[in-house]
């Protein structure tokens, strides 16, 4: 092997540009040259790739985001836009592929490698939601952005004696909303994988305030059912009836932003490498990822279309701890 490419897509994470970096200095050392994807795959349809050197990697280890890029393509769900990839890629030189991303991005990955071209996923995404690796590049550092806000929020909930609602990121998955709700002290944690009655998050929070607290957090996910907008509506028009409001804050994107911390820097430059690692080893279909301190591999073909399930006994263990 000769020539790799690199690409990022679908939602940033903090630690894709460490993930970048080990990838194209480990290429080198084996002795290949590496191209830079850019905009993910709208970038890999349109053949927009450029060389990657060392140097073009130095600084990049604690910045957020990517420097590549990310962008929707719609096309290359399409049989037409990822016969253009591959024709872009040889047309390169490219002799294989490494993706940096989450569910939507290892599914390309899937596709692609069903074709017959060689690819390496890895293992990025604040949701955790990937089949194949137990933490995935972004969760560390997204998880402390949000502890952060959550910790200043009750700051002045206590002072004021007031019930706030945090909606964190996620998807479809209430991973973050969880361990933030665990790490902040939360009173209450609202998830998909779990339904949630208005009435019972009402009580709770009632109660919450009969055991002697000064003030109530709930942390929701935003991929639930009722999340903060549709939670904030019922609390607002039933508030003489429940005897209290919610203030609402949303965190959105600065979740995704930011220095990733020294645990994401870690974990990018180790799982970046292995997949250079593992091509070298003429490996691939495989996603590299994270499981009880080791880098494991798991066949793309039992990633895609799955996700990681909550540890009920970390539910069993946020109810106890709100008491």
């Amino acid at each position: 092997m000769k020539r790799i490419a690199v690409l990022t897509s679908g939602g940033d994470a903090p630690g894709m540009n460490a993930a970048i970096r080990a990838v194209v200095r480990t290429a080198i050392g084996q002795g290949w040259e590496v191209l830079g994807v850019r905009r993910g795959y709208a970038g890999l349809a349109y053949g927009e790739m450029v060389p990657l050197g060392a140097r073009d990697v130095g600084g990049i280890l604690q910045l957020g985001g990517t420097i590549l890029g990310s962008a929707r393509c719609p096309e290359f769900r399409t049989e037409l836009g990822r016969q253009r990839a591959l024709r872009a890629l040889r047309s390169q030189g490219a002799e294989a592929l490494v993706v940096i991303g989450g569910n939507g991005s290892q599914t390309g990955a899937y596709e692609l490698s069903r074709l017959g071209f060689p690819v390496v996923g890895v293992a990025s995404t604040i949701d955790n939601d990937l089949v194949g690796s137990e933490i995935t590049i972004g969760v560390d550092t997204a998880l402390n952005v949000a502890l952060e806000s959550i910790d200043r929020l009750k700051t002045t909930a206590s002072s004021h004696g007031r019930a706030f609602l945090v909606e964190v990121m996620g998807r479809n998955c209430g991973y973050l909303a969880l361990m933030v709700g665990i790490a902040g002290g939360a009173e209450a944690v609202v998830i998909p994988e779990v339904d949630t009655d208005p009435e019972m998050l009402a009580q709770e929070l009632h109660d919450a305030y009969e055991r002697g607290k000064s003030h109530s957090l709930v942390v929701v996910a935003e991929g639930a059912t009722y999340n903060a907008a549709r939670l904030a509506e019922y609390f607002h028009e039933n508030e003489k009836r429940l005897g209290f409001e919610l203030r609402v804050t949303i965190l959105g994107h600065v979740q995704r932003g930011g220095a990733p911390g020294a645990f994401d820097r870690l974990l990018a430059t180790r799982l970046g490498a292995a997949a250079v690692e593992i091509l070298a080893r003429e490996e691939h279909g495989v996603l590299v990822g994270w499981h009880r301190g080791e880098v494991v591999t798991t066949p793309l073909a039992d990633v895609v279309g799955k996700e990681n399930p909550l540890d009920p006994r970390l539910l069993e263990l946020a109810r106890v701890l709100a008491q």
